[in-house]
């Protein structure tokens, strides 16, 4: 399994990043999608997450209103849309498959990508 982020880098307060995370050796479309992140010093922190068929969705407080988590499984894909970026939100970002149910859990991580808000 491998999960690959890509579209983290340097931003401006205000601004927008759209991140994203492709997935191979999974079956993709059976998986929740969740973004964490981990700014340095502090704990991984749930960010975002997506239900297997997309038609549910949920967001960290910090982000409501500003960022959107959407999939495609047909391009086993899961998305970050992140606007009106702060200071705050700088971190790495890392993506989660996760699959429970009674037969089991599996959960899989990406490597990270960094995202630098700043001016």
């Amino acid at each position: 399994v491998q999960l690959v982020e890509s579209g983290g880098g340097l931003v401006q307060p205000g601004g927008s990043l759209t991140l994203s995370c492709g997935a191979s050796g999974l079956t993709f479309s059976s998986y929740a999608m969740n973004w964490y992140r981990q700014a340095p010093g502090k704990e991984r922190e749930l960010v975002a997450g997506i239900n297997s068929a997309g038609s549910s969705t949920n967001y960290a407080d910090s982000v409501k209103g500003r960022f959107s988590i959407s999939r495609d499984n047909g391009k086993s894909t899961v998305y970050l849309q992140m606007n009106s970026l702060k200071p705050e939100d700088t971190a790495v970002y890392y993506c989660n498959a996760l699959l429970s149910g009674w037969s089991g859990h599996w959960s899989y991580w990406g490597q990270g990508t960094q995202v630098t808000v700043s001016s």
